[in-house]
C-alpha cells in the first residue's frame, strides 16, 4: 500500500502541518482536513510512515461523527474531498482527507477516562488522584474507574507537549458555561461510545475530544474522533487489571521507544520495519473489529 508521508497540494492555500494532518483552505469558510501516514508518540513526529494509517484514521472518525451526531453537532460539511483540488491532486485526497467546516477551536482538549493508565496510572501512583480528581484507594493499573472522569489538557504547540490542567484552570481560560458544556457533552460521546465498543469486543480505555465554535458561538465537535491515535483500544477478550493490556493504537510504538534511551524530544529515533509493520496490522485490525468492515481502498 503507498504512503503519504506530507501531501503536496498546490490548488489550494495551505493553511499548515500538525502532526498527522495537513490543513488547507477551501473558501473563507471551509477548511480540507488531509490525514498523512505521519505518527506521533510523546508528541514527537516519527520520521517514517505507517502506510494507510490516514485511511483508517480518516474512516474511523467519519463512522463516529455519524454515530454520535445527535449528541452534538460536527465539523462535516458533505462536501467530496476530490471535488475541491486539482485533477492530479485527487490520489492525495482519497479516503483519507475531509472538507470541514472552518471553526475557531477551543484550545482545551477534553479528555475522558474510563480506566486508569497511561499518565493517570503514573500520576494515581505519586498522588492518589488523576489530575487533581481523588480516587479510591488501592486501584490496580487498567483498572476500570467507577465513573468517567473528565481530565483537560492545554493545548501545546507543536512540537511540545500537551499539559493537564484542572477543571478550574480550564474555566479561568475558556468561562464557567463552555466548560461545563464541554464536559458534559465529551463525558456523554464517551460512554455511547464505550457502549457500542463493547458490543464488538473493543474496551475503549480513555479518549480525547476536540471542539471548536462556529460564528454564531455554537460548539462542534471537530478534528478527529474516537480514532486509534486519540483513544486507547483494548481487545476485552484479553484485557484483566494489574497488567497493561494489549492495544489497537500506536501503544505499540510507545512500548518500543520506552525501550530506547531518547528523551522523548525531536530528533525522531528511527522505527525498525518490523515495528511499522506491527503498527500497521494494529490500525487495520481496529477498523474492522470497530465497524465490521475492512478498509476502503
Amino acid at each position: 500500500m503507498n504512503s503519504l508521508y506530507q501531501t503536496s497540494i498546490h490548488s489550494l492555500p495551505l493553511l499548515g502541518h500538525g502532526k498527522v494532518r495537513d490543513n488547507y483552505a477551501v473558501g473563507d469558510d471551509k477548511i480540507l482536513i488531509v490525514t498523512t501516514d505521519r505518527l506521533s508518540a510523546f508528541d514527537v513526529v516519527m520520521n517514517e510512515p505507517i502506510p494507510g494509517k490516514g485511511k483508517v484514521l480518516n474512516q474511523m472518525s467519519d463512522f463516529w461523527f455519524e454515530k454520535l451526531g445527535h449528541i452534538v453537532p460536527n465539523h462535516l460539511t458533505g462536501v467530496a474531498p476530490e471535488s475541491v483540488v486539482a485533477p492530479e491532486e485527487v490520489e492525495q485526497v482519497q479516503g483519507r482527507a475531509v472538507v470541514a467546516k472552518r471553526l475557531k477551536p477551543i484550545m482545551v482538549e477534553a479528555v475522558v477516562r474510563g480506566y486508569i493508565i497511561g499518565s493517570g496510572w503514573k500520576d494515581y501512583q505519586d498522588t492518589g488522584s488523576i489530575c487533581g480528581i481523588a480516587l479510591p484507594a488501592g486501584l490496580q493499573q487498567a483498572e476500570k474507574l467507577p465513573e468517567p472522569i473528565f481530565t483537560p489538557a492545554a493545548k501545546a504547540e507543536l512540537g511540545e507537549h500537551d499539559e493537564n490542567i484542572s477543571f478550574a484552570e480550564m474555566e479561568e481560560r475558556i468561562g464557567f458555561e463552555l466548560a461545563a458544556k464541554m464536559r458534559d457533552v465529551a463525558i456523554q460521546l464517551y460512554k455511547t461510545a464505550a457502549e457500542y465498543a463493547a458490543t464488538r469486543g473493543i474496551i475503549i480505555a480513555d479518549t480525547k475530544f476536540e471542539f471548536g465554535l462556529d460564528d454564531n458561538g455554537v460548539m462542534h465537535l471537530m478534528d478527529e474522533v474516537l480514532t486509534a491515535d486519540s483513544s486507547r483500544f483494548w481487545p476485552a477478550d484479553s484485557y484483566q487489571p494489574g497488567i497493561s493490556p494489549p492495544s489497537f493504537d500506536k501503544q505499540f510504538v510507545r512500548d518500543y521507544l520506552e525501550t530506547l534511551t531518547w528523551g522523548k524530544t525531536a530528533p525522531a529515533p528511527a522505527l525498525p520495519a518490523d515495528v511499522i509493520e506491527k503498527t500497521q496490522a494494529k490500525y487495520f485490525e481496529a477498523i474492522e473489529r470497530l465497524t465490521g468492515e475492512k478498509l476502503k481502498a
